[in-house]
C-alpha cells in the first residue's frame, strides 16, 4: 500500500511547481476606457440609462459607481470607468480606472 502513494504524491508535487497564472476577475482586455468628452455627464442623475450612456461613450467594459463617502479599491483597470457621485446621487466626475 505504501508504494502506491509515493508516485501519486510525486505527481501532485510536480503540478504545484508550475502554478497557472491568476486571471483578474472580470477584466476585459479588449476594452479600454477613454474618458475624453465625458464632462457632459456631470450633473446627471445616477440611473441605469446614464450608466449605459457612460459605458458607451468611454468604451469601457465595467462601470463602477462611487457614491460619496464609499471606500474604493486602489487597483487600476484599463477596462473600467469610475463615476463619482455627490450627496444628491448626481454625477460629479467620470474617470478611467
Amino acid at each position: 500500500m505504501r508504494r502506491f502513494w509515493i508516485p501519486v504524491v510525486a505527481a501532485l508535487a510536480g503540478c504545484a511547481a508550475h502554478p497557472a497564472p491568476i486571471p483578474v476577475h472580470g477584466e476585459d482586455l479588449e476594452r479600454t476606457c477613454n474618458a475624453a468628452g465625458t464632462e457632459r455627464f456631470v450633473g446627471q442623475p445616477a440611473t441605469s440609462e446614464t450608466g449605459a450612456a457612460i459605458l458607451k461613450a468611454t468604451g469601457s467594459g465595467v462601470l463602477r459607481w462611487a457614491p460619496m463617502g464609499v471606500a474604493l479599491t486602489m487597483d487600476y483597470r484599463t477596462d473600467r470607468v469610475t463615476v463619482r457621485l455627490g450627496p444628491d446621487r448626481r454625477v460629479t466626475s467620470v474617470r478611467c480606472g
